[in-house]
């Protein structure tokens, strides 16, 4: 029963902090065999708590042992049916209780449960996947060799950020295709022989690389992000563009990158300059590359700003008050995230969402509290039912009020300086036209 309320409470605060969340390859979980999900780890507690909430399996997790020590997160962890992993670079843990560790793995595996592992080892900033370790592999053979489990699979489980850090940013979860695990002949201790163990630590690497953003260098992840929100803005054609076409994209230009970097280096390098001065030309406009498009007829354009208007106008007084009412403890969240994270990109989100499950439901009842002295019990209800809707509303009202200054300042730069606008549409074209020809000319970027 707790554990129900935490995961409704966690997947409630997701779907606020994230504006939009796909799930995509749910087809290749197992629906009734032992399951061992291979993470990859960019976002500290935010990617486990996207597997808790949003695979189709109920998921316990190895977590490393600090974390039950902590304050509130420890309560979380335990309640969560998670099992502690002793490692070396957390001071005073005894790695041999790994081995109990491993042997409750197996027993969970063995009542036909899945267990969530980060094979990285560490929460990380780094573009790509960092080496992983051998532990999934460890469990998942000894627990087919002694024959507790059979049909066990390890089903690999990408995790996107299209901004880590921000609120209201987007977030893909990708399952990939499932592995298959053989029985090995066990050593005399009952561990796995090195040499398996290594070998089903590359597929697992292999296959987590297929549903990841897997780039070398910050450098390399920038060039191919600009390259995709470039290509994607000129392709757009009003249906909208999934997050895993975005992620295969981006996997695309990577390889092409790799490729290019050996074999055209200099006209890889004069790409990237022009894109650089194609971006700076948009922000000295104030133009994002996805609003770059002739705006559409003037009635079209009348008929959407008197709609937005009249939307405006009917949100506004909630979102006032939502605003208000969720300023102070919004702001709290922002500066404890800041302090606690130490420009560690990979805690900051974990930091929010916390602070924010915390602050603005004690927000909610003070505000209740204070209604219910001056006003009474009707006054206290109300503001537990409005307060909460009010700060949704004034997350919508926001969204959509950037959407319209958007929309008015290209609109505006069409009329002012058409020319400009033009040239910039043609250039960005051109671009697209220049990595298509890259792309064709690079046969292992294509799919």
């Amino acid at each position: 029963m707790i554990r129900r309320i935490i995961v409704a409470l966690v997947r409630l605060a997701l779907r606020i902090y994230f504006q939009r969340i796909e799930v995509t390859g749910l087809e290749h979980v197992p629906t009734d065999t032992p399951v061992i999900f291979v993470l990859n780890h960019p976002n500290a507690l935010v990617d486990p708590v996207f597997l808790l909430c949003l695979a189709p399996r109920r998921v316990s997790f190895l977590a490393k042992a600090p974390l039950f020590r902590m304050p509130f997160i420890g309560y979380l962890v335990k309640k969560m049916d998670s099992l502690p992993v002793y490692r070396r670079q957390d001071e005073g843990q005894d790695v041999s209780k790994n081995q109990e560790t491993f042997i409750a793995a197996r027993k969970l595996l063995a009542r036909g449960g899945t267990i969530g592992i980060c094979p990285e080892g560490v929460s990380h900033d780094e573009p790509g996947l960092r080496p992983i370790k051998t532990g999934a592999a460890r469990i998942s053979l000894a627990a087919v060799s002694t024959g507790e489990v059979s049909n066990l699979k390890i089903v690999p489980a990408g995790l996107y950020y299209t901004s880590k850090t921000s609120f209201r940013s987007d977030a893909l979860l990708y399952f990939g295709n499932p592995i298959d695990v053989e029985p090995v002949t066990l050593e005399p201790d009952g561990t796995p022989p090195h040499e398996a163990v290594r070998q089903l630590s590359a597929r697992i690497e292999k296959a987590l690389r297929e549903v990841i953003l897997d780039a070398r260098h910050e450098e390399e992840l920038q060039t191919t992000a600009r390259a995709e929100r470039i290509f994607s803005s000129a392709s757009y054609d009003g249906s909208g563009e999934s997050l895993k076409d975005e992620l295969r994209l981006q996997q695309r230009f990577i390889r092409a990158y790799s490729v290019l970097q050996q074999l055209q280096p200099e006209r890889l390098r004069r790409l990237e300059l022009r894109m650089i001065r194609f971006e700076e030309e948009l922000n000295q406009a104030g133009v994002d590359p996805d609003e770059l498009s002739p705006p559409g007829s003037t009635l079209k354009v009348f008929v959407s700003i008197v709609r937005r208007s009249l939307l405006f106008l009917l949100m506004l007084g909630p979102a006032v008050i939502g605003t208000l009412a969720h300023y102070p403890a919004y702001k709290l969240g922002g500066f404890l995230a800041t302090r606690i994270s130490r420009d560690s990109d990979d805690v900051i989100s974990t930091v929010k969402i916390i602070s924010a499950m915390l602050l603005f439901p004690l927000t909610w009842i003070v505000l209740a509290v204070l209604s219910y002295l001056y006003f009474g019990w009707i006054a206290a209800v109300l503001v537990l039912v409005v307060i909460p809707f009010a700060g949704y509303a004034a997350i919508v009202f926001f969204e959509e009020l950037d959407k319209s200054i958007a929309g008015v300042r290209v609109l505006t730069f069409f009329l002012v300086r058409r020319r400009f606008f033009v040239r910039l549409l043609a250039e960005r074209n051109a671009i697209r036209n220049e990595i298509v020809a890259l792309g064709k000319e690079t046969p292992i970027a294509s799919e």
